[in-house]
């Protein structure tokens, strides 16, 4: 299995938030025990979606939880700079396209029980790849793996993606 390791940059900025993400997985938990898979969304880019959904995933991941840090904002994945990866990888664009297995884009990470999907490459129609059955069947065995899925989606005031996201998933964080 692939091993993606955090950058440098996001090491020292997860470091001084820490405790903010905690309280963020605790109010997360306390919310209802069903709760598994959660999406993390914004309405604009560059309000910190993506920061969030990485945070919150090893924060789970700290806590002992097997967390699984997907990135679904396959139109404009900024995730790519945040975990780095020494071999090619496949992508969750490769999986919903049916061109790969789930399995060659799931990622493990040099943070114990945290692992990802990159978003993998862009593609020309990723509205029809997230409502894919290939989508709900992801999701659906994921849950099954996992103690918790992160989903960090597109920005919901931009394009569509992350509602039909956030009909698979348990909860959403805007």
């Amino acid at each position: 299995m692939p091993v993606l390791e955090l950058s440098n940059n996001k090491k020292q900025s997860i470091q001084k938030t820490e405790e903010y993400y905690n309280a963020l997985r605790t109010n997360i938990q306390l919310s209802g025990e069903d709760i598994k898979i959660v999406a993390v969304t914004s309405v604009q880019p560059n309000e910190g979606k993506s920061t969030t959904s990485t945070n919150l995933a090893i924060a789970f991941a700290r806590a002992g939880y097997t967390t699984l840090l997907i990135d679904a904002d396959i139109r404009n994945s900024i995730m790519s700079g945040v975990f780095k990866s020494k071999e090619k990888i496949t992508g969750l664009t490769d999986f919903l396209a049916g061109t790969a297995d789930l399995s060659n884009g799931l990622c493990d990470t040099n943070i114990e029980n945290l692992f990802v999907i990159q978003a993998g490459p862009v593609s020309p129609n990723p509205t029809a790849l997230l409502q894919s059955e290939n989508f709900a069947t992801m999701i659906d065995t994921l849950r099954k793996y996992f103690d918790y899925v992160i989903v960090d989606t597109a920005p919901i005031g931009m394009v569509i993606d992350a509602t039909i996201i956030t009909q698979k998933c348990d909860a959403s964080i805007l």
